[in-house]
């Protein structure tokens, strides 16, 4: 394979990244950001008409301005149908579909689905890494498939 090919196919494997819908501030700090808890949405890559929800606690201060603080391993995530759903490839039992850096490199906040097929539904496990050890914190959403049978790869 050549090295677009390569490439290309790295680029539609990597998880989305999420946008900012909104934030609240948590802790007022006089002279540098606030702490915060962010509030991101990012569209499931391999199943359209889902979109993720994820909240999470930013650390604000001269660190957090300058991406070195470590954020806090306390977040929220909820996945809903937001059209109807299409699935652009038979999926993998699991697989990751958001990661995002929760610290200045060793720490990270992942979304990763997990398909129920006796359920025909689609999980939504969020938790986070470091690099030494991780955080048991986690939370769980879900998205039943009423009209269609999910595909699976072999």
């Amino acid at each position: 394979m050549n090295k677009i090919a390569l490439l290309l196919l790295a680029c539609l494997a990597a998880p989305v990244m999420a946008e900012e819908v909104g934030e609240v501030s948590t802790t007022f700090k006089l002279l540098s950001p606030n702490d915060k808890v962010v509030v991101e949405a990012f569209d499931d890559p391999a199943v359209q008409g889902v979109a993720c929800y994820i909240s999470r606690a930013k650390t604000g201060g001269y660190k957090g301005a300058l991406g070195l603080a470590k954020d806090p391993s306390r977040f929220s995530v909820a996945c809903r149908q937001v059209g109807a759903i299409k699935f652009s490839r038979p999926l993998p039992k699991q697989e990751q579909v958001f990661k995002e850096g929760a610290s200045f490199i060793f720490k990270h906040v992942r979304v990763v689905r997990i398909v129920d097929a006796k359920r025909n539904t689609l999980t939504y496990l969020s938790y986070s890494d470091k690099l030494i050890d991780g955080s048991p914190d986690n939370a769980l959403t879900a998205v039943a498939v009423l009209d269609q049978k999910i595909p699976l790869q072999p």
